[in-house]
């Protein structure tokens, strides 16, 4: 279906999908437990605010990366049924969705909560349409390097929602998320490589190939491994949250070392990679659901 058969107005799930909510669940999340964890007691209502701040701007970045994107998006498999490219919504209207929400979370969390965590909002949702979708996607393999700063600030608005301010213990956070970013897109890229092939996307596995792929998922994730396990041993945790990082950090690296050593073979089902995929998404939530935990067990 091309752009001049769409049928408008789009349904409200169009713009649901153009947030990518399955995105913003871990956004919001990783937000949410920045500001628990925070040494300030948050005003129920402010901190709601905020979170719903969190995640109306990550939508709005959401509809404005399928909006600049909508061309990749109807080469590849797994994008294919988005909005845009199925044809269910004309561009200009995510455009507008995507601009509208990102000035609306912008304007509300600097008016409801503070000014700090409107301005690192502003240049969480500038960095990933501007310097990840923009400039970065299209250029390079370290695209997800980069740009995976994007999806590190939540931890970062949280507490500073909280505080006004920012501290060694959420830059650890963000930290955190970054370097824990390439391993867990490049074991996704693995196994659609040939999407991104097809959609002319320099993702590692494709202008590097699967054997240097493998080597820097194992590279990076040492690095993320002492990060995450930094705030206790630096005073800024207790053991709930070292042990959980200790635990659920050995069993990424134990999963990230299987990935890096293996070679691909014929009609290869990739499992190794869709376990450290998957595995990656569950730990990022459990690690800062046991940050929160042991903040709150604490005192």
């Amino acid at each position: 279906m091309t752009a001049q058969t769409i049928t408008l107005p789009a349904e409200w799930r169009d713009f649901l999908a153009l947030t990518k909510p399955r995105v913003m669940s871990l956004v919001v999340f990783t937000g949410l437990c920045g500001m628990l964890a925070a040494p300030v007691a948050i005003h129920p209502v402010i901190g709601f605010t905020a979170v719903l701040c969190i995640a109306l701007g990550a939508g709005a970045a959401g509809a404005l990366n399928q909006w600049y994107e909508a061309d990749l998006d109807a080469k590849m498999k797994r994008t294919q049924g988005r909005p845009l490219p199925a044809g269910r919504m004309d561009r200009q209207s995510a455009l507008h969705f995507g601009v509208g929400l990102a000035i609306f979370s912008v304007v509300l969390m600097g008016l409801a909560v503070n000014f700090a965590s409107a301005a690192i909002l502003t240049v969480s949702i500038l960095f990933y349409v501007l310097v990840y979708t923009v400039w970065l996607k299209r250029r390079t393999p370290q695209n997800i390097v980069i740009g995976g700063a994007a999806g590190a600030f939540p931890p970062l608005i949280g507490w500073a929602a909280a505080t006004g301010d920012v501290a060694l213990l959420p830059f650890l956070l963000f930290s955190l998320v970054f370097l824990w970013t390439p391993p867990h897109f490049w074991a996704l890229a693995l196994f659609v490589k040939t999407d991104y092939a097809n959609a002319g996307v320099p993702m590692l596995p494709v202008v590097a190939g699967e054997r240097t792929t493998r080597t820097q998922i194992g590279l990076y994730t040492i690095p993320m491994a002492a990060v995450a396990v930094a705030p206790w041993p630096l005073g800024l945790t207790g053991a709930i949250y070292g042990i959980a990082a200790c635990l659920l950090t050995a069993t990424f690296g134990l999963l990230a070392v299987q990935v890096a050593l293996r070679s691909t073979q014929q009609d290869d089902r990739m499992k190794p990679e869709k376990r450290l995929f998957a595995f990656s998404i569950l730990y990022l939530f459990a690690m800062f659901g046991a940050l929160v935990a042991d903040r709150w067990m604490l005192t």
